[in-house]
């Protein structure tokens, strides 16, 4: 009899042992033991963002990345569109014209036609533009300074035909001090889908479609 009581008693620990580990809802192999799969934003599985794809472009160049970032997230998408559109001798270089006056006047702020509707309900927004004279255009300057992005993560993302991102999103921080800055990314002209997939995911965001304006 105590032989028995012996076995039924291992029996009954060792299935206490297996339901513990199999109702732990985090457990997905993670060495962290928080949940996460390490890098990123930090969340949990469960939390979803809702997401902003805010972008200035003259050419199809910067819309073309922001369109397959919108592709990935089945986030919303605003055009960034200046009051007074620029005009091809506007952006020639080093000719004086319009674009070589405003990135070289720290007070330049083109004014922006229109307005994001509801910011307050994005998490996070991708922000995006051209490289101008090594920097942001200062319409960009223009938007960050119109919303308040307390609490909210702001990922730069830019292209140029051969320089690097330098110091253009750094240099965007003192606009919006209150958000969460993430790190940004250039990107060539004709950067494939696949190419944005992998970025997005090594970002660790979890979405959530935004089916208002879908």
């Amino acid at each position: 009899m105590k032989k028995l009581l012996g076995i039924i008693s291992v029996i009954i620990v060792a299935l206490f042992g297996f339901l513990a580990c199999y109702n732990n809802p985090y457990d997905n192999g993670n060495a962290n033991g928080n949940g996460n799969s390490g890098g990123g934003t930090g969340n949990p599985p469960t939390a979803t963002s809702k997401i902003l794809i805010a972008y200035f472009s003259c050419t199809t160049t910067t819309e073309a990345i922001a369109n397959h970032i919108e592709a990935e997230t089945k986030g919303s998408v605003y055009k960034i569109v200046p009051e007074v559109p620029y005009t091809e001798e506007d952006l020639k270089y080093y000719t004086g014209g319009r674009a070589d006056r405003e990135q070289a006047d720290p007070s330049a702020r083109p004014a922006i036609n229109g307005s994001v509707e509801n910011i307050g309900k994005y998490d996070v927004i991708f922000l995006g533009y051209p490289i101008w004279h090594g920097q942001a255009p200062k319409i960009i300057y223009s938007f960050l300074e119109s919303y308040d992005f307390s609490g909210k993560k702001i990922i730069p993302f830019c292209t140029s035909h051969s320089s690097g991102i330098g110091s253009s999103d750094t240099d965007l921080h003192s606009l919006a001090p209150t958000a969460e800055w993430g790190t940004g990314k250039r990107f060539a002209s004709g950067t494939s889908q696949s190419t944005i997939s992998y970025w997005i995911e090594s970002l660790n965001i979890h979405f959530s479609p935004d089916e208002e304006e879908k």
